[in-house]
């Protein structure tokens, strides 16, 4: 990707990398070594003295993350020089870990960066529970990674998720305010507890069935497991959910053959980092109350 920009003023060039195109001083003085500068097509470094009318052009190229590229399907939504949506599947890791470091999307995506020529890394700006599908949202370098961290700080992305839930809320529509802790010390799950950390998310009743319902939910905190969470707390814990699921909701999810926890990334409203348009991105999935008669399981 190459950021142009036309100077306005005289300074120095570390100064339009900062105020006019708001990259950290960090990754100015990393990317200085590169030779990622150009004024006027010559190559520069941050200390260059910049003249009004200057072309001022950044190559954002990134090598190849260091972990394998591997072929696999890409459900894309939306793609751009500067970004990449995709639908996730459930049951598919975001990025490898420790313990696998192969068959997750981000070795796919690297592997359809390499097919298509692209010289970007992985720089998730959501992130999914592996049994969590829908809309994911990953920047193709560390510039746009970190405009896009900004956003999210200041609360500009707007998550969307849909949920089938065992139960049906008292009120249509409300917020729970639980604060959210680890379990443990070394262990992955989380709980409600007094001494947790704030964690706020409104739901909203979409529609019930035989018990259940589909909520439209609106984490407006980005705790982990914070849905999964939240919903257990209202007495109405997703489908499919092995972790936080109620003995009941667990074994309605058994007679059904549900498997894997109910919960969509339905939609992303977001700024674009570069356009400064405002963009919507739907996933093409859904959570269903349409669940298969025990007779069919």
């Amino acid at each position: 990707m190459i950021l142009t920009h036309t100077a306005q003023r005289e300074t120095r060039l570390l100064s339009i990398l900062r105020r006019e195109l708001g990259m950290s001083s960090g990754l100015a003085s990393r990317m200085k070594f590169s030779h990622s500068y150009t004024v006027n097509g010559q190559p520069v470094f941050t200390n260059f003295l910049v003249h009004p009318g200057d072309e001022i052009r950044v190559c954002l190229d990134e090598p190849a993350p260091e972990y394998a590229a591997e072929d696999g399907h890409l459900a894309i939504l939306f793609e751009d020089d500067a970004l990449i949506a995709l639908e996730k599947p459930a049951g598919l890791l975001m990025h490898p870990s420790f313990s696998r470091n192969e068959g997750t999307l981000a070795n796919y995506l690297a592997g359809y960066y390499r097919k298509t020529g692209q010289r970007c890394a992985v720089h998730p700006v959501s992130r999914l529970d592996r049994d969590t599908f829908g809309v994911v949202l990953l920047a193709k370098n560390a510039y746009v990674h970190e405009l896009m961290r900004r956003q999210h700080a200041e609360g500009q992305i707007q998550k969307t998720y849909h949920a089938a839930v065992y139960g049906i809320p008292a009120a249509p529509e409300g917020k729970i305010d639980a604060p959210i802790a680890r379990r443990a010390e070394g262990s992955l799950l989380r709980e409600i507890r007094a001494d947790g950390k704030p964690a706020v998310s409104r739901y909203r009743v979409l529609e019930t069935r035989g018990g259940c319902a589909r909520l439209e939910l609106t984490p407006l905190t980005g705790r982990t497991h914070q849905l999964r969470l939240h919903c257990a707390h209202l007495g109405c814990p997703i489908l499919g959910d092995p972790q936080y699921g109620s003995p009941e909701s667990l074994a309605f999810s058994a007679l059904h053959g549900i498997e894997g926890q109910q919960l969509c990334a339905v939609r992303l409203r977001l700024i674009h980092p570069i356009t400064k348009k405002c963009l919507e991105i739907c996933a093409q999935t859904d959570v269903s109350l349409d669940f298969p008669s025990p007779e069919a399981v």
